[in-house]
């Protein structure tokens, strides 16, 4: 069994180390750094996780997952290259940094993995892609699928995708977030009290997302067209979604966020 230590436990860490415990990891398998004490001493009460200084992660860990944001982490490199074992597993949850700013500053042949997740891992409902730098292989790919396979699911994808990857999904329940919150809204304007509206809506994108997952006819197109009726209150709307770009307004939402994924990488070169 691999020993994991988790380089910062905000959200995304803190998810990461619950949902691994929960597939049945040993505690003593587990150790996690974070430079606020209370912090520390509250994960630690309540997963039973060794909380250890950096320096001891790296040494103890055969595998080290990076969970800082992306502004920290050249600071955190230069601090653990000295320590870290060529053969230690690097696996990235920074968005927008590419394997080879690892691969430059940890030693020659360090197996390096990128992952884009999303905040769904903070209720096991991650889609997480993964891509191999230069030195990782397919036993490599195969244990970080094993590991973010307990917090949800996971696809590979060449590392030239990450950055449309972070636009699509990384970004991705932000965009939903915020048609649900316009969504309540409207049924403010209509006449509906938030609660009820809330209600109304989360339980249909709830519905609407496991039809497209699960059901047999998991296609957008078919589903929306089995909701359309002709002259009917749905195409109605429709229209006005059309009429005023809201396809387009997405499609150049998540081309601006791949852009904009794309600076947050090239700051780093």
């Amino acid at each position: 069994m691999n020993s994991i230590a988790v380089l910062g436990a905000g959200k995304i860490g803190e998810s990461l180390l619950s949902g691994l415990l929960h597939a049945g990891r040993n505690p003593a398998d587990l150790l996690f750094t974070e430079r606020h004490p209370e912090r520390a001493a509250e994960l630690t009460d309540k997963y039973g996780i060794e909380h250890v200084e950096i320096d001891a992660a790296v040494r103890r860990a055969d595998v080290l997952i990076v969970a800082v944001k992306p502004q920290d982490i050249e600071p955190l490199l230069d601090g653990v290259a000295p320590l870290l074992e060529p053969s230690t597993l690097v696996v990235s949850l920074c968005a927008g940094l590419p394997t080879k700013l690892y691969e430059r500053r940890l030693a020659a042949g360090t197996p390096v993995v990128r992952v884009m997740p999303n905040t769904p891992m903070v209720v096991g409902e991650a889609m997480s892609a993964i891509s191999a730098g230069s030195h990782a292989d397919e036993k490599h790919l195969a244990l970080v699928e094993d590991l973010l396979s307990s917090v949800g699911q996971v696809v590979r994808v060449p590392e030239s995708q990450q950055d449309a990857v972070t636009a699509l999904s990384g970004s991705g329940p932000a965009y939903f977030f915020y048609l649900v919150e316009a969504m309540i809204d409207a049924g403010i304007l209509l006449g509906i009290p938030r609660a009820t509206a809330a209600d109304l809506i989360v339980q249909s994108a709830v519905g609407a997302a496991t039809m497209l997952r699960d059901g047999s006819e998991g296609h957008p197109v078919i589903l929306r067209e089995a909701v359309t009726s002709p002259a009917g209150t749905t195409i109605a709307g429709i229209r006005e979604l059309e009429k005023h770009g809201v396809r387009a307004a997405l499609i150049d939402a998540i081309e601006a966020a791949r852009d904009r994924s794309v600076e947050l990488g090239s700051a780093h070169d």
